[in-house]
């Protein structure tokens, strides 16, 4: 694995096309992006205010859904999930209340080495928008992973109806 370039969250043009997704979600389509992409619905950590952003699920279990941060660290909704954890996503035509939390890297490089053989493409694209140049293999990922911002959403209980 070598670092080419510095990721950024786009801008401009790039921006437009990158928020498309969340248009389709809220015309109701958000299925049509499959079953591995969520509406992450969280608060500003400045302004307060709702905002939203459609993300990958890299990984889910019975513990909770992975998202990685595909911009890094500088992604405004990685920032705000971890100033605000509690936060909603919509998956499968569910919406689940849920905590954010940050994994460690090595946690990271774990989920990139299980999701890069099972996803080929996509692994290889995620780690191009990041600046990594990857040769396909366990390790490269592994490492790869290490520098990529992963987050963890871990359902939380529903509040109870009053009494």
């Amino acid at each position: 694995m070598r670092i080419v370039r510095q990721a950024s969250p786009p801008a401009g043009v790039r921006r437009l096309f990158w928020r498309l997704p969340i248009r389709l979600y809220r015309l109701g389509f958000g299925r049509l992006l499959g079953r591995r992409f969520m509406l992450l619905e969280h608060v500003g950590r400045t302004t307060g205010l709702p905002r939203r952003a459609v993300i990958e699920a890299v990984e889910r279990s019975a513990g909770g859904y992975v998202a990685a941060s595909g911009f890094g660290t500088r992604a405004d909704w990685y920032r705000n999930v971890l100033a605000k954890p509690d936060v909603t996503i919509h998956l499968d035509g569910r919406t689940i209340p849920v905590t954010a939390a940050p994994l460690s890297a090595e946690e990271g490089g774990e989920v990139l080495a299980r999701y890069g053989p099972a996803h080929r493409i996509a692994a290889w694209h995620l780690c191009r928008i990041m600046g990594f140049a990857v040769d396909g293999g366990v390790e490269d990922y592994r490492e790869a992973g290490r520098h990529i911002p992963f987050v963890r959403f871990t359902p939380r209980e529903k509040p109870a109806p009053p009494a």
